[in-house]
């Protein structure tokens, strides 16, 4: 009776420990890239894009207002000194020139008739007619006519300069860049109709942020990297342009609170306008680089330690040959590296890549370069 019961545990036994669950297997021991932390020198130099423009654009309007009949410029025209940009209808103007030269006419001819009754009076009065008084009368009308010629010839140039102010010209070489008036539209005296970017020296215009302004100065060298297209159609940088600071905003610009910033370019450079600029300042020789720990961003991960989140790195322990966390402070970026602000000391050895698939306290080999057979 006992045998039937044996069996059956016997049995059993068996079956639980076919159910069992096997032996975790242990984590594989990965060979790693690590790399001793040590200090070194930040980058002082800062990147910034810019534009290329001329040194100076003029925004010519007409002296006077009108109606805008003809506008020959276009955008992108180059224009020579002289050159008709735009016209208003002359009508009421070249009125106003005749009423005033009208004007003239009138004083002079009242300016001959004092003459003419002066010279008279002055023969009487040799003859005894008349006295002294009506001489001096007579003088005094003259001069008033004569003031009143010299009004109404000055009334008719200024009339005259009008009736030429309809017609816009181009005060020196370059290039249409804009255009802000087209024809029958009215404009007043002074509203700028085209913007000339003239001939001569080129300037870099960029932006630079407040908290860097300090390191720009006047006189500051850069270098200066144009693009342009070569002939297979691929964009190609140029060689660098060795620039310098001209000209630092006094103040900031309302909306994008930045300063602006204006380079002088070479004479020779050939430099289109509106091209992009990739501009590096050169340190401004007021402080030496600053000392810091520097990473490549391969070794950062996030670190989620109770409820602080941040970055952190694989701090390898060379007694136990394991990893641990070890979270850092990121100070900013150099380049393609992280400069770190607390959280290592030169001659910790951190994993410089691969930190993904790593776990705390796993094992890990040096990863020496040797190509596995």
């Amino acid at each position: 009776m006992k045998t039937p019961h044996f069996a059956l545990i016997v049995t059993a036994a068996l079956v639980l420990s076919a159910c069992s669950r096997p032996e975790a297997p242990q984590p594989p021991i990965r060979s790693v890239k690590l790399m001793t932390v040590s200090v070194g020198s930040v980058n002082a130099r800062s990147e910034y894009a810019g534009e290329v423009k001329a040194r100076v654009e003029s925004r010519l309007g007409f002296r006077v207002g009108g109606k805008l009949v003809q506008r020959p410029a276009e955008v992108g025209q180059r224009v020579q000194a002289g050159q008709l940009l735009a016209q208003l209808d002359a009508s009421d103007l070249a009125l106003a020139s005749q009423a005033a030269q009208a004007q003239v006419s009138a004083a002079q001819t009242q300016r001959d008739l004092a003459a003419a009754d002066l010279k008279r009076f002055t023969d009487l009065k040799a003859q005894g007619f008349v006295s002294g008084a009506e001489i001096e009368r007579r003088q005094a009308t003259l001069q008033a006519a004569e003031a009143s010629l010299r009004q109404a010839r000055a009334q008719g140039a200024v009339q005259g300069n009008q009736a030429g102010y309809a017609r816009l010209l181009a005060d020196g070489a370059g290039v249409v860049v804009a255009v802000e008036a087209e024809a029958g539209q009215v404009v007043a005296a002074g509203t700028p109709v085209v913007r000339i970017a003239r001939d001569g020296a080129r300037d870099v215009v960029f932006a630079v942020p407040e908290d860097q302004l300090a390191q720009v100065r006047r006189g500051q060298t850069a270098q200066v990297r144009l693009w342009r297209s070569a002939s297979t159609g691929a964009a190609m940088a140029d060689a660098a342009l060795t620039a310098e600071v001209r000209e630092v905003a006094a103040s900031a610009d309302p909306v994008t609170r930045t300063y602006q910033v204006k380079l002088s370019l070479p004479a020779d450079a050939q430099a289109p306008l509106g091209a992009t600029a990739h501009v590096t300042l050169a340190p401004n020789g007021q402080s030496a680089a600053p000392a810091a720990i520097k990473l490549p961003t391969s070794a950062l991960m996030r670190s989620t330690e109770g409820d602080k989140q941040g970055s952190a790195v694989w701090l390898f322990d060379a007694a136990s040959g394991t990893v641990k966390v070890r979270p850092v402070e990121v100070a900013g970026a150099d380049g393609n590296e992280v400069v770190i602000a607390a959280g290592l000391k030169p001659g910790d050895e951190v994993v410089a890549a691969g930190v993904h698939v790593l776990s705390p306290g796993q094992k890990v080999t040096r990863f020496t370069g040797a190509r596995v057979q």
